[in-house]
């Protein structure tokens, strides 16, 4: 049996999970979640616990009972707790601005860049002297983040030669070093 799958999920108090049909819906303080499920898995809500049953060992049931149970863990996490990404401009005259949902990017290219971001994500743009920018967005849903990370990412992925880009902080970019110096 799946080790994730089977393992049943805490319910935090101030979230309440409903389940009907194939559609799971949890909500909490920092929103409202919902995730169809595969039809054949059965969710029950069982004294403050999430368990996600299968009906069979076939390969496909395994799969979709640990992702299934992966999902609403996330779920769970993301209304209780939420979800945050800290995103690191590094490079001269790279900046970045915040006005509501709207992303204002410098990033060395002839034009700014705008980027417009869902309602359900929250983003908040920090510029310190001698500091690179910083870009800090935060969600509920922990997929719709990676995928706004993700495409805010592809912008100006970080380049190995000088580090410059946009990176996640805490990230290690591995360095290559470049043209070999006297070489004749």
């Amino acid at each position: 049996m799946s080790r994730i799958g089977k393992a049943p999920i805490a319910i935090p108090a101030g979230v309440t999970v409903k389940v009907d049909g194939d559609t799971v819906t949890v909500k909490g303080p920092k929103g409202e979640l919902s995730e169809t499920i595969h039809s054949d898995l059965t969710v029950k809500v069982e004294d403050g616990h999430i368990i996600v049953t299968r009906p069979s060992d076939d390969r496909e049931h395994r799969a979709q009972h640990g992702l299934c149970r992966a999902l609403l863990h996330n779920m769970v996490e993301g209304v209780s707790h939420g979800y945050r990404k800290e995103m690191e401009l590094v490079g001269v005259g790279y900046r970045a601005n915040a006005t509501g949902q709207v992303l204002d990017l410098a990033l060395g290219f002839s034009h700014a860049i705008y980027i417009k971001l869902p309602p359900e994500v929250k983003v908040e743009a920090k510029s310190e002297r001698n500091k690179n920018p910083l870009i800090i967005l935060e969600s509920a849903d922990k997929q719709l983040l990676g995928q706004v990370c993700a495409k805010i990412r592809s912008l100006r992925k970080p380049e190995p030669y000088k580090g410059k880009g946009i990176k996640f902080v805490g990230e290690v970019i591995r360095r290559k070093s470049g043209k070999s110096a006297g070489a004749k």
